[in-house]
C-alpha cells in the first residue's frame, strides 16, 4: 500500500522501472553453445595455430574474460570444440531411427546422413584434418572420446546383426571396421572436392551428391550380401 492507503499502480506490461532497467541474466548454457560454435568456425578456417580468440569472441558476441573462464586456455578450447564435432554428429546419427528400417534401408540411411553432414557442416572435415595435421594429440586427450562413439558402433552393430539374421548380409561384419570404410567413402568427395574438380571436371554439386549416396550404399550392400554358396559337381558336371 502507498502512503494514503492507496496501492501503489504497476507500469504497464507488469514490471517496474527498476526491474526493466535490469539486465538480463546470463544464460551460461547458450553463452558456451555460442562459444563452441563460433570456436568451430574459427579453428577450422584457420587451424590451432592461426585462430585468435579475439575473433571466436567477436562471432559468439561474448568477451575474451567469459572464454578464459569456460574453457581456460586456447588449446582447451579448441579441445572442447573438437569434441562437440563430435558430438553433434553422433547425436544426428541417434536421431536416425534405424531401427525401424530394414537393414538395407538402414545402410542406406546411415550413408545418406553422413554424406550430408559432411556436406552441410564443412567445419567438421576441417577439424579433422587439423587434429591429423597435429598428429591426433588433442583428441587422446578427450576423456570421454571413446564413449562418445560407442552408441554409433552400437547402432551399426545392431544393423548388421539384424541383416545377418535375415540373411541379407555376410555374418561377422566387424562394426568399426565398417564404419571406417562407409565414413571414408563419403569423406573423400567432400574433403578433397577443390581438387576434385580441378583435376578431373568433376560438378561435385546437389545432383552429383544425391547420385553418389546411392552409388556408395549399393557398394556397401553389396560388400555386406552373402556369398553365394559354392556349386557342388555331380558326376563330372556342375550342378546348377
Amino acid at each position: 500500500m502507498s502512503a494514503g492507503g492507496r496501492e501503489a499502480r504497476m507500469p504497464e506490461g507488469g514490471a517496474t522501472e527498476r526491474q526493466r532497467a535490469r539486465p538480463p541474466r546470463r544464460d551460461a548454457a547458450a553463452s558456451k553453445r555460442r562459444i563452441l560454435l563460433a570456436a568451430l568456425h574459427e579453428f577450422s578456417e584457420n587451424g590451432l595455430a592461426g585462430a585468435r580468440i579475439d575473433a571466436i569472441a567477436e562471432r559468439a558476441q561474448v568477451s575474451k574474460p567469459m572464454i578464459y573462464s569456460y574453457f581456460g586456455d586456447k588449446d582447451e578450447l579448441y579441445k572442447a570444440a573438437l569434441r562437440e564435432a563430435y558430438v553433434q554428429i553422433r547425436k544426428g546419427e541417434r536421431k536416425m531411427e534405424t531401427d525401424d528400417m530394414s537393414p538395407a534401408e538402414a545402410i542406406h540411411e546411415l550413408v545418406r546422413f553422413t554424406l550430408d553432414h559432411f556436406v552441410s557442416k564443412p567445419w567438421f572435415i576441417r577439424m579433422l584434418n587439423t587434429e591429423n595435421l597435429v598428429g591426433g594429440d588433442n583428441i587422446r586427450g578427450i576423456a570421454d572420446a571413446a564413449e562418445i562413439q560407442s552408441p554409433l558402433i552400437d547402432q551399426i552393430r545392431d544393423i548388421l546383426e539384424r541383416g545377418a539374421r535375415a540373411g541379407v548380409f555376410r555374418d561377422g561384419i566387424d562394426p568399426v571396421e565398417f564404419y571406417i570404410t562407409l565414413a571414408s567413402l563419403c569423406y573423400f568427395p567432400v574433403s578433397n572436392k577443390h581438387t576434385l574438380r580441378a583435376v578431373f571436371h568433376v560438378a561435385i554439386d546437389e545432383e552429383w551428391l544425391a547420385r553418389k549416396t546411392e552409388d556408395t550404399a549399393e557398394l556397401l550392400l553389396r560388400y555386406l550380401a552373402p556369398e553365394p554358396a559354392p556349386k557342388t559337381r555331380t558326376h563330372g558336371r556342375d550342378e546348377e
